[in-house]
């Protein structure tokens, strides 16, 4: 129940969050889905083995078997300066990897977080419009990544609407989720028109009462087909524990305050998003198959 399609468990540990107990508290209420996400094009392996050392110190089997049953892998590269000037051999690297992890059968579904990021990368910022570039052949080359792996892909888009669905159309491929979705009306139906996913996290419950009746329309018009939840953990955290370090267990309120804002109750909810997880991410014999200890040889 509550399933999550986006946080990063590595970073919650640096934070100090204990994922051995995380991840049992998970398990406990059968959650369906936990998706950890990449932000580096080298960084699946470690976090694979930060997510069964977590598993293993479960003292209950059964609570230990339910959560590597739970937990799924996204690899992509997040729009940093330093991956920028880099991307063809960041790329490269995401490549090789994702290779071998598809052949060693881990419980990889996705390419993710990739996308644009125009808070942070700005004209105005090192680089200016050679950044910028940069940042839309980076986020190019991983849509053409994940079109010849058949992965979808999670998309981070910030401040950068036009260049984001510029991409898109640019390459064509339309599989995927924009995560943590911050538009509105106009954007999502752009979106949506393409076949793309969306996903709200902890941000939509800090929204203003002047802004209340907008936030509503934006939710009532995702169709519940394309509508997925999430954290982003350790960030955005939900009311009403803003200001604490995010994790996946403080989902319940965001399923909560959507559902209401829809007019169904968050089980009711819970259920609607597992099925479209299930549709996304194809998932079939794939639910049954537990993550390995050391998942791929690189």
């Amino acid at each position: 129940m509550f399933s999550d399609t986006h946080f990063h468990l590595k970073y919650m540990a640096e934070r100090g969050i204990d994922c051995s107990s995380l991840l049992a508290a998970l398990a406990e209420r059968d959650t369906f889905f936990a998706l950890d996400i990449g932000t580096y094009c080298d960084d699946l392996i470690s976090r694979m083995r930060i997510a069964e050392t977590g598993c293993s110190a479960i003292d209950n089997l059964t609570a230990a078997q339910k959560a590597r049953r739970m937990l799924y892998f996204a690899a992509g590269i997040w729009p940093a300066p330093e991956a920028i000037s880099a991307r063809m051999e960041q790329v490269d690297t995401l490549r090789a990897i994702i290779y071998d992890a598809q052949k060693a059968g881990t419980r990889l579904v996705a390419l993710g977080e990739c996308g644009m990021d125009h808070h942070w990368n700005t004209e105005n910022a090192e680089g200016g419009k050679v950044l910028l570039d940069g940042e839309e052949e980076l986020f190019s080359l991983q849509l053409e990544l994940a079109r010849d792996c058949s992965l979808p892909v999670i998309v981070h888009s910030r401040e950068a609407f036009d260049s984001t669905i510029s991409c898109i159309r640019n390459i064509g491929y339309d599989r995927g989720i924009i995560h943590c979705y911050s538009y509105g009306v106009d954007e999502a139906r752009a979106f949506l028109d393409r076949g793309w996913y969306i996903s709200f996290s902890g941000s939509v419950t800090y929204t203003k009462k002047s802004c209340l009746d907008e936030i509503q329309a934006l939710l009532q018009y995702v169709p519940r087909d394309r509508l997925l939840i999430e954290t982003d953990a350790p960030y955005l955290t939900p009311v009403p524990y803003r200001g604490k370090t995010n994790t996946p267990v403080f989902i319940c309120h965001t399923y909560e305050y959507v559902a209401s804002c829809i007019g169904i109750t968050s089980t009711e909810l819970s259920v609607v998003v597992d099925e479209n997880i299930k549709q996304l991410f194809n998932l079939g014999e794939n639910v049954s198959r537990e993550i390995s200890p050391v998942p791929i040889q690189r």
